[in-house]
């Protein structure tokens, strides 16, 4: 059984992911906590809470974490993810969330499961990085800390440097680097996480529960290639479980300068630096088994 907690920001990707781990046995989601990302962290909330509130899944806790990035001004992507950050008809939420914030919820689980806890960090990094800087043992605690953010070695998709996520807060993604020994899932593997088109409609023909996963795959058409639509935070959640991923070990740094590269990932692909690798970086990913991992634990929650 892997444990697990999602550091998410939903955002459909992330609502494809959370509903991806809900619907395996093999994995016990532990909490939930939420960042200001895709849409305001009181937005992300309210969407883990209705999301568990449609899969009938309300015992998993949801900690409400950070509002804004550590130095930089929160941009949000509702133009992508649709208003208030998710589309969808999902229910109102009959729960609220935990006391607790997200970033003591972190440490909280890291302790109490230990080597048996996976951290999948999906969104802007400000809830993890947060956590490390309360908890600089964090690492060492858990069994494993991804992060989805970044483009080590190909063009990004925010600006032509940056990835979304790592565009939003550089100072907590280079905080994660620096101190959390992570597995980089950036864009050089999530792009091409993808699925075919034609499954927006089986999903929206379905009928409840399933119908909902339909609007979340249904992307705007300039961030859709082609006939294959590329679903970036559940590659995270299908390797945790199947290891569809491709890691090499780079040393890397983020750019925080404020500059053209602002956000950019620095990775010493050809090891020209006199420094030890500090990260795994996500450079390959199986498409056919993570369509097929993905589809078929998604079609279970019928």
């Amino acid at each position: 059984m892997e444990n697990v907690l999602l550091d998410v920001d939903p955002g459909c990707d992330d609502a494809v992911l959370l509903a991806f781990m809900l619907a395996r046995d093999d994995v016990d989601v532990v909490g939930v906590t939420t960042v200001a990302g895709n849409t305001t962290v009181d937005n992300t909330t309210k969407n883990a809470l209705s999301i568990l509130e449609h899969f009938d899944r309300t015992e998993i806790p949801v900690a409400r974490g950070c509002h804004r990035p550590i130095v930089d001004e929160l941009e949000l992507a509702e133009w992508v993810h649709g208003e208030d950050g998710l589309r969808g008809d999902l229910p109102e939420p009959e729960t609220e969330p935990i006391e607790t914030h997200a970033t003591e919820f972190i440490i909280e689980q890291a302790h109490a499961y230990g080597e048996e806890l996976t951290i999948a960090s999906v969104g802007p990094q400000t809830n993890l990085a947060t956590a490390l800087i309360l908890e600089p043992d964090l690492p060492d605690l858990v069994g494993e800390i991804y992060q989805m953010g970044g483009a080590a070695m190909t063009s990004g998709n925010t600006t032509p440097m940056a990835e979304f996520n790592f565009y939003n807060d550089p100072a907590a993604a280079s905080r994660v680097i620096q101190d959390g020994a992570p597995r980089m899932v950036g864009l050089d593997a999530t792009n091409d996480a993808s699925v075919p088109a034609s499954t927006i409609t089986e999903f929206q023909n379905a009928g409840a529960p399933l119908e909902v996963i339909g609007s979340w795959l249904d992307y705007p058409s300039e961030i859709v290639s082609g006939d294959l639509i590329s679903i970036h935070d559940a590659a995270v959640g299908v390797d945790i479980v199947e290891d569809v991923l491709t890691f090499e070990e780079y040393y890397a740094e983020i750019d925080t300068s404020g500059g053209p590269s602002h956000g950019a990932v620095i990775c010493d692909e050809h090891r020209v630096l006199d420094e030890p690798a500090n990260i795994e970086v996500a450079v390959e990913i199986d498409t056919e088994r993570f369509c097929e991992i993905l589809l078929d634990a998604l079609w279970s929650l019928e």
